[in-house]
């Protein structure tokens, strides 16, 4: 049993995982910088669109930017545990787990592709 999405469908999870969290981490918290992940988001949803394209290279671009967005949720990460934020914890680690699965499905398939 296959527990990884094919890469496209990665692309779309994670881009409405950052939309949504983001969005929701706005509203409660009404910081701009709770939007950064959804601009993130939206870029991934056109990379999404234009994925049939060229898949080899909107995927490489995915995969940068979901790497991007991993590696930056790990600074507000930081800074909430010295606050004992367990909502603003749980809503940045929901993007962090969704785009560390979604760099796994990627790799996944890059893996397949070169066998």
């Amino acid at each position: 049993m296959n527990l990884l999405l094919e890469p496209k469908k990665a692309i779309l999870l994670n881009s409405l995982v950052l939309i949504i969290v983001g969005l929701v981490g706005y509203i409660v918290k009404s910081s701009p910088t709770a939007l950064i992940p959804v601009f993130f988001g939206i870029i991934l949803v056109l990379c999404y669109m234009f994925y049939d394209k060229n898949s080899k290279l909107i995927a490489h671009i995915a995969i940068g930017l979901i790497l991007l967005v991993f590696l930056a949720l790990f600074m507000p990460l930081t800074k909430r545990l010295d606050s004992q934020d367990i909502y603003g914890i749980l809503r940045i680690s929901s993007m962090q787990i969704i785009s560390l699965y979604s760099m796994v499905c990627f790799i996944s398939s890059f893996l397949k592709a070169r066998k």
